[in-house]
């Protein structure tokens, strides 16, 4: 920015909330796939402690995400204020057992990316988005099967 400019936040990204974005796809959340993970019940815990946050995280499930040889996936946005100081979109794999939800959850309420640090163990579960991997590989769409 240059002298006497002002920098303007579009009203609806400057109050956004860190966001959890689970993958529900073929793979995440899938009994038939992971029988050893009760998925509802993580999927429950996550909606209720987001309900529980008063405002400071959110919750929203979608289809397939992409790697689905690391399920399951969970996405970490930031807040409107998280990503003002430089926090970008956080891959979580492997998110099945109850620490790994425990430790995303208290990442989510303590401010998520850009404004609180991650916990050790959720950052060794840091996986690249397929987008990324794909620019780095130069392959494009999903492998075949």
């Amino acid at each position: 920015m240059t002298a006497g400019t002002a920098r303007t936040v579009i009203g609806a990204s400057r109050e956004r909330p860190c966001t959890l974005v689970v993958c529900r796809g073929c793979c995440c959340g899938n009994p038939r796939k992971h029988p050893g993970s009760d998925h509802e019940w993580q999927l429950d815990r996550l909606y209720s402690a987001a309900s529980d946050s008063e405002g400071r995280f959110t919750v929203r499930t979608t289809d397939c995400l992409g790697p689905c040889d690391q399920a399951n996936v969970i996405v970490v946005q930031p807040s409107g204020e998280g990503r003002r100081r430089g926090g970008r979109a956080t891959w979580i794999g492997w998110a099945m057992d109850d620490a790994a939800t425990d430790d995303v959850l208290r990442w989510a309420a303590d401010g998520g990316p850009g404004i609180a640090e991650p916990p050790p163990t959720s950052e060794l579960q840091f996986i690249r988005p397929p987008g990324e991997v794909r620019r780095r590989t130069g392959r494009r769409g999903r492998a075949r099967r």
